[in-house]
């Protein structure tokens, strides 16, 4: 038998409250990404029949244990701004939880951007990995010439650990428009359960 889904569950939070990505975000999702000046190195749907594919995508993945996904969404008013993920689900012992897990595939609405509702989603995210999964790393990683997104992971307090050359796959964005299919070169961070009390402590006094 096979690694089993991950459960899916709402993180909720001060701002932002992630919930289950579902077929009743679309319209708020297509809202959300109508602005699209600041994808630089973000694929985001385009659309409302793009979104659809890409939330069947995400919840056919979810099916197959590859990720969990989430709506970010207005802790207060309860608004679509956008999508998170737990992905590179990796099993190592055998346990009902994976060992190793990468945050990643985050888009938010331009007028979500800079708010601390990042910050947030990602004290949430990492909390409930270390706390109610238990895994034993935690990576992120962006494009090595992302700079914005390179600076944001290191504000969390990751470990940068090196640039993966030839490493996934480019999707086509605004900043490479013709990139996709191309080889990345990929800026990987971590953080581990020692480092753990010190990140959430470091993102709390930034949400304070």
């Amino acid at each position: 038998m096979g690694p089993r889904p991950l459960e899916r569950v709402t993180l909720p939070g001060r701002y932002v409250r992630l919930e289950p990505l579902g077929h009743e975000h679309v319209d708020g999702l297509e809202a959300a990404a109508a602005a699209r000046d600041s994808y630089g190195y973000t694929t985001v749907p385009d659309g409302r029949a793009a979104m659809t594919r890409y939330i069947d995508g995400l919840l056919d993945d979810h099916a197959a244990a590859k990720v969990l996904p989430f709506a970010q969404v207005d802790a207060v008013t309860g608004t679509p701004l956008g999508c998170t993920r737990y992905l590179s689900l990796t099993w190592l012992t055998g346990r009902e939880h994976p060992d190793e897990l990468e945050i990643g595939g985050t888009w938010l609405a331009a007028t979500a951007q800079g708010t601390g509702i990042n910050t947030e989603a990602k004290l949430l995210l990492l909390r409930h990995a270390f706390t109610a999964l238990g895994v034993w790393r935690v990576q992120i990683c962006t494009d090595a010439d992302n700079a914005r997104s390179r600076a944001a992971i290191e504000r969390l307090g990751a470990t940068f650990e090196g640039v993966l050359r030839n490493h996934r796959l480019l999707q086509g964005s605004t900043a490479n428009p013709d990139g996709a299919g191309r080889p990345r070169q990929t800026a990987m961070y971590s953080i581990t359960p020692d480092e753990w009390p010190a990140v959430e402590a470091g993102l709390v006094a930034r949400l304070h």
